[in-house]
């Protein structure tokens, strides 16, 4: 069976070498760059399974990186950051990190962190759905397996959160989520803060598919697709 890759973007040589090690030691295969240039790089010829994002770089920052391979790729990002501010963590969710973890930090945790985005990562792609099923509601059509969105024909780009989102609101059309319980199932823990990294995921839909109708905010509680009717 093939090992699962990480690949791990951290310009501290000491800290790329203990998250190399203990992970290594857990059987993952990883591979370290010391620069963001050089781990945008490496991401077409590496193929990781997760990318280990440290947010303060050299040359770039890890919060451009981390939209970057967001926007071309469908890879989960763990973030690594010194910031303590919680405006800072959640911008780092907005533009496309699941999870982050602050320094200093214990390996174990950092594993742990891992097999659960990993986990979930792999129900969000396989959701035992037959590889020609589509959802299509009105004039917005979604193709499963190619993790296509389109309305009126046209293709819609989206990001891996905001496809899971969609996905997660169209099938359970009716129903009423709140900010936390989508952040549990879409971002895949329990989130202790600001909850709008939901906000801004909604309105980006909202704005993308021009959904306004459909994707209602229910005020004091929080968002559902629109039912369709009999």
């Amino acid at each position: 069976m093939a090992k699962t890759k990480i690949l791990i973007i951290e310009d501290d040589k000491a800290i790329a070498d203990l998250l190399s090690y203990g992970l290594t030691e857990e059987g993952f295969l990883t591979h370290s760059e010391g620069s963001g240039i050089s781990g945008l790089h490496k991401i077409n010829d590496f193929d990781p399974d997760l990318l280990l994002l440290d947010w303060m770089l050299p040359d770039i920052s890890g919060l451009d990186i981390c939209k970057i391979v967001t926007q071309n790729h469908n890879i989960p990002i763990l973030m690594i950051t010194a910031k303590s501010d919680i405006t800072d963590k959640v911008l780092g969710l907005e533009l496309g990190a699941d999870d982050y973890i602050t320094k200093p930090f214990d390996v174990r945790e950092i594993i742990a962190r891992i097999r659960t985005i990993l986990r979930r990562h792999k129900q969000a792609n396989h959701q035992d759905i037959s590889p020609d099923q589509h959802i299509q509601f009105k004039n917005i059509h979604i193709i499963l397996d190619e993790r296509v969105v389109k309305k009126d024909g046209n293709t819609i780009d989206l990001t891996p959160k905001e496809f899971e989102l969609l996905i997660t609101l169209m099938n359970n059309r009716g129903k009423i989520f709140t900010r936390s319980q989508l952040l549990e199932s879409i971002w895949g823990y329990d989130f202790l803060g600001d909850t709008r990294t939901v906000d801004t995921h909604i309105q980006r839909l909202r704005k993308k598919l021009d959904a306004g109708d459909e994707i209602k905010t229910v005020f004091g509680v929080g968002y559902k697709f629109e039912k369709e009717e009999e």
